[in-house]
């Protein structure tokens, strides 16, 4: 049995084993993490970020609702755990912060506060893989676009004391930073991508922006995702807001061969899907054991699609139905049980696992909410000013 047909086997398994209850508030659930646990004993948490400005924590094997960060007084963007410590969540904020909680403790008060510039808004964050380097990604203000780095060390030593920031990169992106993704195994890679259309790669050991800049791929559109994917994770992939799948090697680098492994404008116009549509993409995710780059999309009645990348093209290897009842827009694949959390605008929290059964098989109805996401993303379509260094 191949890989692909093995992980098409997995999915058709997958049914609904726990469904989060709707909280007093519902919110759309835009990100979600699940800790690492460091304890094989210690079931771990999930944390949501909620359209509303909260953080809320879950158990991870019940989803039972355990607690919510709620005093933020902008738009959050995204939601990671420490990756050597399961206790410390973080968050950034269009308020020009980062914050990091400790779950452990019963109060809504972060125990560390990573302040931008004056004037920075984030709208995109992430945490390198030893926990030393936090990056955010800023929206464009006047000219200015920046990633602005933190040192994380020391967060469980000085409780609720204010870290500035180490540094910023100005020149390599000229307008809203969608997404940060640091390499899931070299401390030191980061990619960023913008609605300026173009996908960065920096090794930040460098000692200035412009050595650190490795390569810059452009997708012509405006970036919505970004992750990376391969053998030793040597290659980097997006997705752009309107639907468009980039693919590139960045092992070809220094050499003669075309770094672009697949470019597909619309992925919507190109997987063939037997009686149902495909209407967005949600993210990707790379399957380290079968060596393949999977990604999630759905539909805006709740379905989701699982699709397959080749260089060759995109195809579809499944659909989970009948959990949803609205567009989803947040996933988080745990690879070591094969079980899948999934959130959406229907303000539901969804734990798959492989012959689950759920007692209650009731589907929520959509939430209309009045407020809809405040996503201030310009999307640009002349993504022509790939500036050249």
């Amino acid at each position: 049995m191949s890989a692909v047909e093995k992980i098409e086997e997995q999915l058709a398994s997958l049914r609904i084993a726990k469904r989060s209850a709707l909280s007093e508030e519902p919110a759309y659930l835009l990100d979600i993490d699940i800790s690492k646990p460091a304890q094989s004993e210690s079931s771990g948490s999930v944390a949501v970020s909620c359209s509303n400005k909260s953080i809320r924590l879950y158990n991870r094997e019940t989803l039972s609702f355990l607690r919510e960060y709620s005093s933020h007084p902008g738009i959050l963007h995204g939601v990671r755990f420490a990756h050597t410590r399961d206790s410390m969540v973080f968050s950034a904020c269009s308020d020009g912060t980062v914050k990091c909680w400790d779950v452990r403790l019963a109060t809504q008060k972060a125990v560390q506060l990573f302040s931008g510039y004056p004037a920075n808004v984030f709208c995109s964050f992430d945490i390198n893989c030893n926990d030393l380097i936090i990056c955010a990604g800023t929206e464009k203000v006047e000219k200015d676009t920046f990633l602005v780095f933190w040192d994380a060390r020391g967060v469980t030593n000085c409780a609720s004391t204010t870290k500035e920031p180490l540094g910023v990169y100005s020149e390599s992106h000229n307008d809203d930073i969608t997404k940060i993704s640091f390499h899931p195994v070299e401390p030191n890679w980061v990619v960023s991508g913008s609605t300026d259309g173009l996908v960065n790669v920096f090794d930040i050991n460098k000692d200035n922006e412009d050595d650190a800049l490795l390569s810059t791929c452009n997708s012509d559109s405006s970036v919505s995702f970004i992750g990376w994917s391969g053998k030793d994770y040597k290659q980097v992939y997006c997705m752009t807001h309107d639907e468009g799948f980039c693919w590139w090697d960045i092992a070809q680098l220094d050499t003669e061969e075309p770094i672009t492994l697949l470019h597909v404008l619309d992925v919507r116009d190109t997987v063939c899907i037997e009686n149902d549509s495909l209407h967005y993409l949600v993210g990707g995710l790379y399957h380290e054991k079968a060596d393949k780059l999977f990604l999630i999309g759905g539909t805006s009645t709740g379905n989701i699609h699982l699709i397959s990348c080749a260089t060759d093209g995109l195809s579809l290897v499944g659909t989970l139905s009948r959990g949803h009842s609205a567009t989803v827009r947040s996933f988080c694949w745990n690879l070591t049980d094969e079980s899948l959390l999934t959130g959406g605008e229907d303000a539901q929290l969804l734990l798959w696992k492989p012959g689950a059964v759920e007692r209650s098989l009731t589907k929520k109805t959509s939430l209309k909410i009045a407020s809809s996401v405040q996503r201030r993303i310009r999307v640009h379509k002349n993504s022509s000013q790939s500036r050249k260094k």
